[in-house]
């Protein structure tokens, strides 16, 4: 068993939003679905019988969505990175999570319900540390004007004399 398990909150979107994540990745299923029964439904405010959790797996990771209410929205203080071994991978992920969301610099984006991810290529951190200040320097540069990373062009600005 997975010791620790992220938790999200949402306002009413829970079961929307897992099933999206479902969707989106493979190896992907919904684990448990809990209800609001009749005493937790009228101490939260909500209806018996809606969603209260929903329990799910992304590529045999567990996470939990919760109905919460409108008290906590999600910021980039948190976010999922996704590494992404080529160009068509980092595009599947990058459209399909962005769909509806916000693109950000950097390879950053919001999907529809505010969670932040990071779609980047798995060689990034290689790139951006390289002990040539000079490649890794040039590597940021290109980064930084990017929103969807380009894996080749990273790769170009690397291996610049």
């Amino acid at each position: 068993m997975q010791k620790i398990t992220p938790f999200f909150w949402f306002d009413s979107q829970a079961e929307e939003a897992a099933n999206f994540y479902v969707s989106v990745f493979k190896n992907s299923k919904i684990l448990n679905v809990s209800r609001y029964d009749a005493a937790s439904a009228k101490a939260a405010g909500r209806p018996a019988g809606s969603v209260l959790t929903v329990a799910f797996s992304l590529d045999g990771h567990t996470f939990n969505a919760l109905n919460g209410g409108p008290i906590f929205k999600f910021t980039e203080a948190v976010s999922f990175a996704v590494s992404c071994e080529t160009q068509d991978e980092i595009d599947y992920y990058w459209d399909k999570l962005s769909a509806g969301g916000e693109e950000q610099p950097c390879g950053w984006l919001k999907d529809k319900f505010g969670l932040s991810w990071q779609v980047v290529p798995s060689a990034l951190g290689k790139l951006l540390s390289d002990p040539d200040p000079k490649k890794s320097q040039r590597v940021m540069e290109a980064l930084l004007r990017m929103k969807k990373l380009d894996l080749k062009a990273l790769e170009r600005a690397y291996d610049q004399s």
